[in-house]
């Protein structure tokens, strides 16, 4: 099948530090943001032929992107799929080089989340799926029950289970503290994140991401141009999404301690970039850890453990930044924060910057060139979607 393989660049990133801006609106992170990406690759704003635009909450139309970068009358897209819009708005940017339909594009995500009121970043009150008077439909209830039922099917007891998550939290704190645009930016110890108050049981303070401002930029071109732009320019290898259809509702047998629209992603990725042990060929990995047992599944569901495996290796130390394979080199959503229609962005942003090697302190060992990004919207006691690319050094 025709794919998006060594077809499309990235060429410039740009992304805001994740915060409470209470001083700034959406236009402005999205301004801040592009013109990074606009700077980094040596693009002008004239020469974008075509954008996407990532958000849930923050405008409607193309126009909204428009407007503040004054891109004139060019086609843009608005695409929302919840938690996995921005990876989606990469997705179709993808696909619309790769087919020849444009040279050179702008895809930008951005949220203003503290101004909205929004109690967590992933309800919708305005759809019928999850405007419901049930308090277990609130994301951290979602995933507490993932927690609960990944416990219960491998055997592992409450308490050690709830350990395993806080040492992710502690990892990921670690690398938010050595990244200036993370929104928080301090250590904490195992001791503190066991004994946080819990949100919804087994899941504590430090076991959720935050409700966060900010946005991202990418700008794309085909990849027989990129050269013309930067000489460290980053190939998309591999590209993989699913969409569940309430499964975990409808299906009586649905055993719940893992997310299946992560696993069918990451297989159509895999086939796409020619990964055949993820674990071994990937040199890093940025992922969707909304809460710390989402981060725990992922592991397994994207095949770096396996079955059952994840908690002996976050143990053992393999996702730390001088593991096998570090995962959240940037804090993750942990500790940068959720803005839901950048977070895809700013994860590509991490992986892109990291295999540039301008990764400053949290810098990897760079040894495949090959990286992955990947998000899921949704809630793992119904259905959502995955989404994943692999990105690769220039050959």
């Amino acid at each position: 099948m025709p794919g998006v393989k060594d077809k499309v660049a990235i060429i410039g990133m740009g992304c805001t530090k994740f915060d409470e801006h209470w001083d700034k609106d959406v236009k402005d992170l999205m301004i801040d943001a592009c013109w990074e990406a606009f700077e980094d690759s040596g693009v002008d704003p004239k020469d974008i032929q075509a954008a996407w635009w990532s958000t849930m909450w923050n405008g409607d139309l193309g126009r909204s992107l428009a407007y503040p970068l004054k891109l004139g009358f060019i086609p843009i897209t608005r695409v929302e799929n919840r938690c996995a819009s921005g990876m989606d708005a990469l997705r179709n940017a993808y696909y619309a080089i790769a087919a020849g339909a444009y040279d050179l594009v702008l895809v930008c995500g951005a949220e203003k989340l503290k101004d909205i009121g929004m109690p967590s970043p992933g309800g919708d009150p305005s759809t019928p799926y999850t405007s419901r008077v049930d308090p277990t439909y609130f994301p951290v209830a979602c995933f507490a029950q993932l927690a609960q039922r990944y416990f219960y099917h491998w055997d592992t007891p409450l308490e050690k289970g709830k350990e395993i998550l806080a040492r992710i939290a502690v990892k990921n704190h670690h690398n938010g503290s050595l990244n200036p645009k993370a929104q928080f930016q301090r250590e904490i110890t195992l001791e503190q994140a066991m004994n946080a108050p819990i949100i919804s049981y087994p899941l504590g303070l430090y076991d959720a991401c935050g409700v966060t401002d900010g946005a991202a930029a990418a700008i794309l071109c085909r990849a027989d141009l990129a050269k013309n732009f930067r000489d460290d320019y980053i190939l998309v290898k591999g590209e993989g999404m699913a969409c569940g259809h309430y499964q975990a509702e409808i299906e009586d047998d649905w055993e719940g301690y893992y997310i299946e629209e992560n696993v069918q992603a990451s297989k159509l990725a895999y086939q796409e970039a020619g990964i055949k042990d993820p674990r071994k060929e990937l040199d890093l990995a940025i992922v969707h850890d909304c809460f710390t047992i989402t981060e725990l599944t992922i592991y397994e569901d994207l095949g770096f453990s396996p079955r059952g495996k994840g908690p002996e290796d976050v143990e053992a130390g393999i996702f730390s930044l001088e593991g096998e394979l570090p995962v959240n080199t940037d804090g993750g959503l942990k500790c940068f924060g959720h803005p839901i229609g950048a977070s895809g962005i700013r994860m590509t942003y991490e992986v892109y910057k990291q295999l540039q090697g301008k990764a400053g302190p949290r810098q990897v060992r760079i040894k495949s060139g090959l990286g992955l990004a990947h998000t899921f919207g949704g809630t793992p006691i119904d259905s959502g979607t995955g989404a994943i690319s692999v990105l690769g050094c220039r050959d």
